[in-house]
């Protein structure tokens, strides 16, 4: 019985040491969980992201170019206008220069 009893013992010794084999797995495989989980939450990204324009931004540029354009086209009409009066004062001036030169034969 002793041979009995000594076998008993070793397979209990045998079965401790497995349960703390056991439990230094199951706390390595709990680490492991935890450090998938971290890395999950982590952002995957190192870079910045630019902020995106709000709406009230973006309402602020379509008025900016609105009275750009309407300056613009004011501005050419001012241009148009000019040209003309330019025109029409060059063609009196030459008339009137013509006006003396028959005059003054």
């Amino acid at each position: 019985m002793s041979d009995a009893l000594e076998k008993a013992e070793a397979a209990v010794a045998k079965a401790e040491s497995n349960t703390d084999v056991l439990a230094v797995a199951m706390a390595a495989l709990e680490l492991a969980k935890a450090a998938q989980a971290q890395q999950q939450a982590a952002p995957t990204c190192e870079h910045h992201h630019k902020q995106r324009r709000s709406a009230g931004e973006w309402i602020g540029i379509a008025c900016a170019v609105c009275v750009g354009g309407v300056g613009v086209a004011f501005a050419s009409l001012a241009l148009a206008i000019l040209g003309g009066v330019a025109a029409i004062v060059v063609l009196v001036l030459r008339d009137m220069w013509r006006d003396m030169q028959r005059k003054g034969r």
